[in-house]
């Protein structure tokens, strides 16, 4: 799984002329993917069938604690990429300091960015960097939050 975790801005970028020159499809989407779902897989599942190559950014450890408050997040940043570069639909994942990955969107400058449904459209970051940019549904019932309260009820 090593192989499919992108370690710089750089390596996206060299990455992404390669894919550009065989003119494949760059499909980009990215969360915190804390305790990974059945909901996360079929969100990548479903941004994969968009193009070729399936890039998705997963929040640093600083930037998930920011977002989601203490106790975030559960796994650090090497799991989460980790589980999320196991997983088939995706072809490589990167990771990302920032609070939004607007800066490897810019970069990268995918076919299509992809977001869950929770989304509005106009509320996309970086969606002025793709060619398009798509809202898919979310498999009902899972979050991580939702997920996290159960556990902790028990």
């Amino acid at each position: 799984m090593k192989e499919k975790i992108l370690d710089s801005l750089q390596d996206l970028t060299r990455l992404a002329e390669q894919i550009r020159r065989k003119k494949r499809k760059i499909v980009f989407t990215n969360g915190c993917f804390d305790l990974l779902h059945p909901g996360h897989v079929e969100l990548l599942e479903k941004a994969k069938t968009y193009g070729h190559l399936l890039i998705v950014g997963v929040n640093s450890d600083q930037s998930v604690k920011r977002l989601k408050g203490s106790g975030r997040p559960v796994l650090k940043l090497k799991d989460r990429l980790r589980l999320v570069a196991a997983l088939a639909a995706v072809d490589y994942v990167i990771g990302f300091d920032t609070d939004t990955p607007l800066y490897l969107i810019q970069a990268l400058r995918p076919d299509v960015l992809v977001k869950g449904s929770d989304w509005k459209a106009k509320d996309m970051v970086g969606r002025k960097f793709a060619k398009r940019s798509v809202r898919v549904k979310l498999l009902d019932g899972f979050s991580t939050t939702t997920l996290l309260s159960k556990i902790r009820q028990d």
